[in-house]
């Protein structure tokens, strides 16, 4: 069996880094129209919501799950366990809101997405 030591370091800047810069991404477009509204800049807006946030975020609940579960590497606190659920969840959630955009779906879905 292998073993690796403990860290004290989980990967929590990284999430949060993610989170910061999908309201970057996003916040001047919703609330001051900047960029303006165009298929163009959906598009862009949509890539950068899915491969900044999304990612970042999904990928810090996956290390967080693994390093708390099978590999044992983070102390197994449950603010810890919330943080891991949170980041997945949220991580989703910028790639359904990117894939949305992207793609020029219906933005009005979103609400009761947000709510959840």
């Amino acid at each position: 069996m292998v073993t690796f030591a403990a860290s004290m370091f989980p990967p929590l800047a990284l999430g949060f880094f993610g989170l910061g810069t999908g309201y970057l991404i996003y916040g001047p477009h919703e609330l001051f129209n900047f960029p303006a509204k165009s298929e163009r800049a959906d598009r862009s807006l949509g890539v950068w919501g899915v491969w900044m946030p999304g990612f970042c975020q999904l990928l810090t609940g996956l290390i967080l799950f693994v390093g708390l579960t099978l590999l044992q590497v983070f102390t197994g606190s449950p603010p810890l366990y919330m943080a891991a659920l949170a980041f997945s969840a949220y991580g989703i959630h910028w790639f359904a809101i990117g894939m949305n955009l992207y793609r020029g779906n219906d933005p009005r879905t979103n609400a009761g997405m947000s709510v959840a």
